[in-house]
């Protein structure tokens, strides 16, 4: 316990100075030191900081000794001189002085954590602006630093406010440890979930996600404790819990924006009733326009359906929008009752979703207006109007 020395209580009693008075006038003295500090650390330091840290190149500085830090370390001077200086003002028997000390503990304890949390909040900040962290969903981790520092910091507050040793609150903690794990079951599935989600990189924020089960098809906003924020493209928005994405399969379409091109697989039903030899005046006419080599000019056993997928695969190749150096091929399927399927599986280069539903939509609609040219149809299944006309002929 720090105390006056005597020639200070005697000059203090000198000048008629006793007891309650003294006690005042200490106290008072008490919280001009705490205030001058403060003003000291806020006019002075801070900004003596702050001037040294703009003036650095490094970057992590700016983050961890931000205006927030420093506000909080500012905060933690005033409390630690009273409690240093508040044994001058009592007795050490005094209650005044216990009640006093204990509170002005608490009130460290939570500046404390207030402060350690700001320092997590600056380090994930910067961990979002580091290349090889800023795309892992790690804001869940450091919610679980901050939840583990807030619940040290309320035992250690109970714990003098009950004036009991931590250690015994934390082993009572630990007998009903079965309890405390039901309650906080989310929390931990979800921070064993973020860890692994982290881990093997499965998912990062900003990825477009689909999963059916949970109505969510869009991309990643936020990456919680609890939580995996999406936003569809209606923009509606979908919270999933970090842990089904570990115990259920979702598709990550990550690997295809990274990737050459955005992959394009759809079929044409051709009527089979159509399939035929070739003409020769069919033949003659696919030679000029180079739809078929002139060797094949002469050959009779040139089937339309053949010469079909070849301008489809010519065709493709000629626009700009497709990548011509990832796969790309016509090819035919099994037989169905609709027809024959002639699959076009090809990749462009754009993989925004407008521009690429343009192109689909391109391509396939300048098909079916060419494929009378090469006297194929496409399958299409009678409607009432088709029905109509049957019974009008008959």
């Amino acid at each position: 316990m720090i105390e006056l020395p005597d020639k200070w209580i005697a000059g203090l009693h000198a000048w008629g100075i006793r007891g309650v008075m003294l006690q005042v006038i200490i106290i008072a003295a008490i919280l001009i030191i705490a205030f001058i500090m403060d003003y000291v650390c806020r006019r002075g330091i801070i900004p003596m900081i702050r001037k040294v840290v703009r003036k650095t190149r490094i970057e992590w500085d700016d983050y961890l000794l931000n205006d927030k830090v420093l506000d909080n370390t500012c905060h933690l001077i005033p409390p630690i001189v009273i409690y240093l200086l508040l044994p001058l003002a009592f007795t050490a028997a005094s209650k005044w002085l216990l009640y006093l000390l204990m509170f002005t503990q608490i009130y460290i304890v939570v500046v404390t954590v207030r402060l350690i949390n700001s320092v997590i909040s600056s380090l994930y900040e910067l961990s979002n602006r580091s290349d090889k962290l800023k795309d892992r969903p790690l804001k869940g981790v450091y919610q679980m630093l901050k939840m583990i520092v807030i619940g040290v910091g309320a035992i250690i507050i109970f714990s003098l406010l009950l004036d009991k040793d931590p250690s015994r609150l934390l082993t009572g903690l630990g007998a009903s440890a079965a309890i405390l794990m039901l309650v906080f079951k989310d929390t931990i599935m979800g921070l064993v979930a973020g860890v692994q989600l982290s881990a093997y990189d499965m998912l990062r924020p900003g990825d477009w996600i689909s999963m059916p089960k949970y109505g969510a098809d869009g991309i990643v906003q936020e990456v919680t404790l609890n939580t995996v924020k999406v936003q569809n493209w209606d923009k509606t928005i979908t919270t999933i819990p970090p842990y089904a994405l570990v115990s259920d399969s979702f598709q990550n379409w990550r690997g295809m924006r990274e990737s050459g091109g955005r992959r394009i697989k759809r079929s044409l039903y051709i009527d089979m009733n159509t399939i035929r030899f070739c003409t020769a005046d069919e033949r003659k006419r696919f030679a000029e326009e180079g739809w078929i080599a002139e060797t094949e000019k002469n050959d009779s056993e040139v089937v339309n359906l053949h010469v079909f997928c070849q301008y489809i695969e010519r065709y493709l190749r000629k626009l700009p929008e497709v990548n011509t150096e990832m796969t790309l091929m016509v090819r035919q399927l099994q037989p169905q009752p609709e027809g024959l399927p002639v699959e076009l599986y090809f990749f462009t280069i754009n993989k925004d979703w407008i521009p690429y539903e343009r192109l689909q939509a391109q391509v396939f609609e300048h098909l079916l207006a060419v494929i009378g040219c090469f006297g194929l149809r496409i399958y299409q299944k009678p409607s009432g109007l088709d029905l109509e006309r049957m019974q009008q002929s008959i």
